[in-house]
């Protein structure tokens, strides 16, 4: 029996794949996300004077060499922290 191959070089199979992806993305539209004033205002992104002026002398303290870790306290802070 011989079998002749009619019409099977029009056929690419991958094709067909590709064609069904690009359409899904084109009716998919991406993701957006909007975050509102208040949100923005709750978030706190601006950190209080007080804290910036902290974090200035704990950099000029690293900088110059002078900035000490006590463990002690550290290891406290932690303890306390899981105790609550």
């Amino acid at each position: 029996m011989k079998i002749n191959p009619s019409n099977l070089f029009g056929i690419n199979p991958y094709k067909k794949q590709s064609e069904k992806i690009e359409q899904a993305s084109k009716k998919n539209p991406q993701d957006q996300i909007h975050i509102s004033s208040e949100a923005k205002k709750l978030q706190g992104n601006e950190p209080s004077p007080e804290r910036l002026e902290k974090l200035e002398k704990l950099k000029q303290q690293i900088n110059s060499g002078t900035y000490e870790i006590n463990g002690k306290e550290i290891a406290k802070s932690i303890v306390d922290f899981y105790k609550k």
